[in-house]
């Protein structure tokens, strides 16, 4: 009878131990945006103070969306409209890497996207105490009406270089 009574608490003690098992998120990576970076007092090793830009600024991206995207046949006969959203990695020298797609349209959009950021030209990378270091962010690219579609609308008075 103690034996019993000793392997059903030993049971006991493992189940109530395997529900208190706690798992925790995966920690997301944080998004870096122009125009909104804040100067702290102890920033983390990898955060940058100047976020990565695309060559031109905003209105030279917008243009090189607007000449550079083909929007498929298939989503223009669906008549689908909005923006690819991809991941990627702005790497010290410039060039574009770990190209992902975050949030996709159809798989036609989803590839044309991916396409067009693979022949985009080198970013000026972020820099972090005047030293260049690769930063991850995130690049809607949009499908439909060129003309109206733009990737950001620059909030207050942001200066690019």
């Amino acid at each position: 009878m103690k034996h019993l009574f000793f392997i059903l608490l030993l049971v006991a003690l493992a189940v109530a131990a395997q529900a208190q098992t706690v798992t925790l998120p995966a920690k997301q990576p944080i998004e870096l945006k122009p125009g909104h970076m804040q100067p702290q007092q102890n920033p983390a090793a990898n955060r940058p103070d100047v976020a990565p830009q695309f060559p031109g600024g905003q209105q030279a991206l917008n243009n090189f969306f607007q000449q550079n995207v083909q929007y498929p046949a298939a989503a223009r006969v669906n008549q689908i409209t909005g923006s690819v959203l991809v991941t990627c990695t702005v790497e010290t020298d410039g060039d574009l890497t770990n190209l992902t797609v975050a949030q996709g349209l159809t798989p036609e959009c989803d590839a044309e996207a991916l396409r067009v950021l693979r022949i985009m030209p080198p970013w000026k990378a972020a820099t972090r105490k005047g030293e260049p270091i690769p930063a991850q962010i995130q690049l809607p690219v949009p499908f439909g009406n060129a003309a109206i579609l733009e990737v950001e609308k620059p909030r207050g008075n942001v200066k690019f270089d």
